[in-house]
């Protein structure tokens, strides 16, 4: 080093080159700083190599599995090489040809040197009396899967599990013995001790809570949970009606264009409330078909008048464009315009537009009725049917004769229950009638096949029509059921009700009618808008 020049800016000692500002040992410290980056496996200052882009430690890694290695004459990592290890140590086993620990008692594996329990011999099925492997209580396995004893054994090593078990344990197990299937009773057990033996608590209503499952369908073993709690009053209904409902309007809400949508939520959040507040006052609430119906209306009135008016604005929609929507389906042109009417002035309250579109539109229809109806000759034929033929299902020929002869709705068909047939007066009583309904011989003779029917489902459903899906539990047949129940005859319910209430109130005073089927005086005088009374006519 030559004369000191200047001192370094860094550690203060001396300089002897001219053109520098660092010492020799700052200056090394720098370079082989300027060298050094940050290793993206281990995250430190390295110097990185040029072939993996690694430090030299993180460079290293197992041939088999690419973990870190740390010694540089290891190929291996240390899982890696005791498992090398252990394959080199294993032989093939003469007996099953794999790869094993040979026994030296045996020369086979380990595997092959362990002594096998025997199988016990087959043995004659108590039940079936074939020769077959034994599988409990001296049954084979097909037998013992369908004998019906095995809910109430699985009940009862529940009950032995359990520190605390239920007082209603037997109660339930005896009840989905009786409703359900061998194995499906028994799923039903093991299900319930599932959601004994957790850390929640086992009180009725939050078992009941746990059983169900997300989605559109609570589940099979949440629904009988649910009948069982509620027959013997340990739990109230769950929600899952207003949870469907619920799914379905946002179904209808989440349909509607981003522009129109936050009217429609308001809307319908107004309409929930006044729902909500008919219930607490006891007044007659909006059905939740009522309000889906309502939202689907809205939906597709903001889908026209995004794609088929070019507006982005409930404010912007006027009366020609609501015309133009109402156009598209004129048989619906009444409902339609209760609807955008009610939608309208909501909208004009809450200041989402200026004018009501639908304040001076009226619907021109007349209140008279306008369905179809059955002639003479169909009558007979569906009477024939319905009373004379074995291969017409039970369900078609009772709701049919009730509608055909007695004017009985699909819903009074559906609601009927057991305790509402009068055997001794051979009555039955419909909907909300006031007075039973007396039978004809042979509506009744139709109702003794229904009832034999639902006799045969072993069900303690206390409705007379059960389906498949309704004999475990205690619920209605679904509106669905009851609507495609008389699809097989041609004719809808609808129509065949229709002809017995249109000849009824054309030959006798609408007024008895209506208190007779427990209708409003105004609805049976629709069925007079086309009669004329040949007694009023001027002679020829």
């Amino acid at each position: 080093m030559g004369k000191k020049q200047r001192d370094c800016v860094t550690c203060g000692a001396p300089v002897g080159f001219l053109d520098r500002l660092h010492c020799c040992r700052c200056r090394r410290q720098i370079e082989e700083q300027a060298a050094k980056a940050i290793c993206p496996a281990c995250g430190k200052d390295r110097v990185l190599q040029q072939d993996t882009g690694r430090c030299v430690t993180c460079s290293r890694v197992c041939e088999e599995c690419g973990h870190p290695v740390r010694s540089a004459d290891t190929r291996l990592c240390r899982d890696c090489r005791r498992k090398a290890g252990q394959i080199a140590a294993q032989q093939v086993c003469p007996r099953c040809g794999r790869p094993g620990y040979l026994r030296e008692d045996t020369g086979w594996c380990g595997h092959c040197s362990r002594p096998r329990q025997d199988k016990q011999p087959p043995r004659t099925c108590h039940e079936c009396g074939q020769v077959r492997r034994h599988a409990g209580l001296g049954l084979c396995s097909a037998c013992w899967q369908k004998h019906p004893g095995r809910p109430f054994i699985r009940g009862e090593h529940l009950r032995d599990q359990l520190t605390d078990p239920p007082e209603w344990l037997d109660a339930f197990v005896a009840r989905v013995a009786g409703n359900h299937c061998v194995s499906r009773a028994c799923g039903f057990v093991t299900d319930l001790g599932r959601l004994l033996k957790d850390e929640h608590s086992n009180s009725p209503q939050a078992l009941l809570e746990r059983s169900r499952r997300p989605g559109r369908s609570m589940g099979s073993f949440a629904r009988a949970l649910e009948d069982f709690f509620t027959l013997h009053s340990l739990a109230l209904p769950t929600d899952q009606a207003e949870q469907l409902a619920a799914g379905r309007r946002r179904r209808r809400i989440d349909a509607v264009p981003d522009p129109l949508k936050q009217a429609v939520i308001a809307f319908d959040a107004s309409r929930m409330r006044a729902q909500q507040r008919a219930r607490r006052a006891g007044t007659r609430p909006r059905s939740n078909h009522t309000l889906e119906t309502a939202l689907t209306i809205l939906r597709d009135l903001a889908l026209f008048l995004i794609n088929q008016r070019n507006k982005n604005d409930w404010a912007l929609t006027d009366v020609h464009d609501v015309e133009a929507f109402l156009a598209t389906l004129p048989k619906a042109r009444k409902r339609q315009l209760v609807v955008l009417g009610q939608f309208f002035r909501f909208a004009r309250t809450q200041h989402i537009v200026l004018i009501d579109p639908t304040r001076n539109m009226t619907s021109k229809s007349s209140k008279g009725f306008r369905g179809r109806t059955l002639t003479l000759d169909q009558q007979r034929y569906l009477f024939r049917r319905w009373t004379t033929s074995e291969e017409v299902h039970p369900h078609e020929a009772v709701v049919g004769i009730l509608a055909l002869l007695h004017g009985a709705s699909s819903s009074e068909a559906r609601m009927l229950q057991v305790n509402d047939v009068d055997q001794q007066a051979q009555t039955v009583r419909l909907g909300k009638r006031p007075h039973p309904v007396p039978l004809d011989p042979a509506s009744w003779t139709v109702l003794q096949r229904c009832l034999a029917h639902r006799q045969a489902w072993r069900t303690d459903n206390p409705h007379v029509v059960v389906t498949k899906g309704t004999k475990a539990g205690r619920n209605p047949a679904s509106t669905a059921y009851l609507s495609h129940v008389l699809d097989d005859c041609g004719f809808p319910p609808r129509m065949i009700r229709s002809t017995r209430l249109v000849d009824m109130v054309n030959t006798m005073d609408p007024k008895l009618v209506a208190a007779a089927f427990g209708m409003d005086p105004q609805a049976t005088l629709i069925y007079l808008a086309d009669h004329i009374d040949e007694g009023r006519l001027p002679a020829p």
